[in-house]
């Protein structure tokens, strides 16, 4: 596991030597997971992606979104080095689609009701590039979704380079009707730095941060819909391209982009039950 008070000295030594990112700085870990404990994580440290901890998805079908990209596990696709998952989406023709990327699930290995779930990403950038940081209901293969629940801990798209959301989706409030909120930076755009989203999920109340600093509430009296979040989820991880909500890629689109993820980790309330 990465030393966390490595990364803070890294952190003062680059301001020190003038170099810092103009983003703006993560709340130290200790503040952000006082009262939580650490349930399960994975900080990319191998040297392949741990199997044992995420499923990943393969095709092309647009995934009810009119997405472009065929998922694959190929390594030019989805890779972990120099300690980060790599999530790469590609032009280039495969399975009767123009663009190739990834997609990993935490289905079946780990799935939990309530905690804290974070990580650390560098997201890409560029007209119809996609990354997000997400989850679903457990139980979506038996009763579908939206009933399943999703919470979206953190979407990016390309043409709000400076903006991030935080949504969940419901019984009554799903796709273009689903209940967000944004974040946006005070300069720059998200893709030049390294941030921190998280969502701290009890009973009853979902809280959206990004790099500690609060900027979204769901709550039962807040949806316009059935509260369907009292139930085990579990994790995704993805780079699509194209699609309803971002759009296509175009001339200004670069590729390839990568989603750069250092670090997940899942906590419980400290004394809660297992």
């Amino acid at each position: 596991m990465k030393s966390l008070r490595l990364s803070l000295a890294l952190s003062a030594a680059l301001l020190a030597l003038g170099l810092a990112s103009c983003a703006t700085p993560d709340a130290p870990a200790s503040a952000r997971t006082a009262g939580w404990t650490l349930a399960w994580s994975d900080e990319f440290d191998g040297a392949t992606l741990d199997r044992a901890k995420w499923l990943p998805e393969a095709g092309g079908h647009g995934w009810g979104n009119a997405e472009l990209q065929h998922y694959t596990d190929r390594p030019e696709n989805l890779r972990v080095e120099n300690g980060m998952l790599v999530i790469e989406a590609r032009r280039e023709a495969y399975g009767g689609n123009a663009y190739t990327s990834a997609r990993i699930k935490t289905a079946g290995l780990m799935e939990q009701m309530h905690g804290r779930f974070e990580a650390r990403i560098r997201v890409p950038q560029g007209q119809g590039i996609w990354p997000a940081f997400w989850m679903l209901g457990a139980d979506i293969g038996k009763i579908g979704w939206p009933r399943s629940g999703e919470i979206d801990i953190m979407e990016n798209i390309g043409k709000e380079p400076d903006i991030v959301h935080g949504t969940v989706h419901g019984s009554g409030y799903s796709g273009d009707k689903a209940y967000g909120g944004p974040s946006r930076l005070e300069k720059g755009k998200y893709a030049d730095d390294f941030h921190v989203f998280a969502v701290e999920w009890e009973a009853g109340e979902i809280r959206w941060y990004r790099d500690g600093v609060h900027f979204h509430t769901a709550r039962p009296d807040l949806v316009k819909g059935e509260w369907v979040f009292e139930r085990p989820f579990f994790m995704l991880l993805n780079l699509a391209v194209g699609g309803y909500w971002p759009g296509n890629p175009d001339g200004t689109t670069v590729l390839p982009q990568r989603m750069l993820v250092d670090w997940v980790r899942v906590y419980r309330r400290s004394g809660a039950e297992k």
